[in-house]
């Protein structure tokens, strides 16, 4: 759990003012913008700059009781560790109607809504020999990701950059490969794909229950 403020973005998908550190330099793709909807957030670099809560759900709530769910798509620097950012569809669901009103709140991450399975996303630069993707749309934070390659005997566990994608620098291969999904809550899911297009959006067929 965490407290602070909530303020009135900026965060957006259409980056009318700063990039969201967890999308692509062509931004969100529209696919995955229209999965998430509009209720967006951004938290402090001392919690996301690492990436690790790129496209994770949380839960912000107002002393009043207010809350709403929205996806994590950027990170920056705020006033303090637990403040959050928040875009204006977001901000105007828990916003107590008078422009001074104080803004604390809280947050903690969350499942996210049931919006169908996971989605890969893959890097534009990804090859056979450096593969690397955003796992968009997942229910439940992300722990861990790891794949296999064809003849592989183990998983290996891929790195995760600031930007959200996990990578693995020795490539899945030119055939066919597995990966592993886990939450943080222990949850794995597994699915085998037979190879992948560089820039390519892939619906996969698991979800975490």
């Amino acid at each position: 759990m965490h407290s602070g403020t909530f303020h009135r973005g900026p965060v957006d998908f259409a980056e009318s003012m700063f990039h969201n550190a967890c999308a692509p330099a062509e931004k969100y793709a529209p696919q995955i913008q229209q999965l998430y909807g509009p209720y967006l957030g951004g938290v402090d670099n001392s919690l996301g700059a690492d990436g690790s809560l790129c496209d994770s759900c949380a839960l912000v709530t107002t002393p009043t009781g207010k809350s709403v769910v929205v996806h994590i798509v950027t990170y920056g620097m705020s006033n303090a560790p637990g403040d959050m950012d928040l875009s204006p569809e977001a901000y105007d669901v828990i916003h107590e109607g008078d422009a001074n009103a104080p803004r604390a709140m809280s947050w903690q991450l969350a499942r996210c809504p049931d919006r169908g399975n996971m989605v890969l996303q893959f890097q534009t630069g990804s090859n056979p020999y450096w593969t690397s993707f955003w796992v968009r749309n997942a229910k439940l934070p992300i722990a861990s990701v790891e794949s296999k390659k064809a003849g592989d005997p183990d998983f290996a566990k891929l790195a995760r950059t600031p930007d959200g994608p996990f990578t693995n620098d020795k490539g899945v291969g030119m055939g066919s490969f597995d990966l592993r999904i886990t939450s943080i809550g222990g949850q794995a899911v597994t699915q085998t794909f037979t190879g992948f297009q560089p820039g390519a959006l892939v619906e996969t067929m698991v979800q975490f229950p």
